[in-house]
């Protein structure tokens, strides 16, 4: 089913599981309304506007890269002064981070305290020591796949590279063996599969964007649709 599609019928309540083949379980509906009051440190509710509960995260799609660690390249370029590609192993040679947060999908799901390790995107930059004239980033992945995010949202500490969830190795359809975690906007910014992040002067429209979705994609605002 493609997003569009899911969204109407979830806001028509009509879809809750089976979805695609698989079984998606809510949460209670006290869990939903507890995270509604629940206040997150910038003040904005733990759970959005017109978002429900999942138990655990689901994957919604999309093809697959090489999921091989072993043959895995990250390559981090644009405009940066060091430009360079990190293979997997040498990626967990990094500062690794653990860290659990929400994530928010636009086709109105949300979990919550989910477990990530990974690395900063921020670290990442670090090491290409980006210019000043870099205003946005772009995550590029398999088969073409890209998706923007403005250059300050993107090195904000909680923005990783990751390689597990859960405590285990990121599941293939979760875009194994790297993905994108931007946990403050709709989850289609977290680039499955993840190959390269480029640095960009001017902001380009990734996948979804060039097809109506909204360029931002704050949860808070329902930035779904442009």
């Amino acid at each position: 089913m493609k997003r569009r599609a899911f969204l109407g019928a979830v806001t028509a309540g009509g879809i809750i599981a089976a979805l695609g083949g698989g079984k998606y379980v809510l949460a209670q509906e006290a869990e939903a309304e507890k995270a509604r009051n629940e206040k997150r440190p910038d003040g904005r509710p733990r759970l959005p506007p017109n978002q429900y509960l999942l138990r655990k995260l689901r994957d919604m799609g999309g093809q697959e890269g090489d999921t091989t660690p072993g043959n895995h390249r990250l390559k981090v370029y644009g405009e940066v002064e060091a430009p360079f590609e990190i293979s997997f192993k040498d990626l967990l040679a990094m500062q690794q981070v653990e860290q659990v947060c929400d994530v928010h999908c636009v086709t109105k799901w949300t979990v919550l305290n989910s477990k990530w390790t990974g690395v900063k995107v921020a670290d990442l930059a670090a090491r290409a020591k980006v210019k000043p004239t870099a205003r946005h980033v772009v995550f590029e992945s398999a088969h073409d796949y890209t998706s923007n995010v403005p250059l300050r949202e993107a090195l904000a500490p909680n923005v990783l590279v990751a390689h597990r969830l859960e405590g285990n190795p990121i599941p293939r359809a979760n875009g194994a063996p790297l993905r994108a975690l931007v946990p403050d906007l709709y989850f289609w910014k977290s680039a499955k599969w993840l190959t390269a992040i480029r640095f960009l002067s001017s902001d380009r429209p990734g996948y979804w964007e060039t097809r109506g979705y909204h360029n931002h994609a704050e949860p808070w605002k329902e930035e779904r649709y442009g």
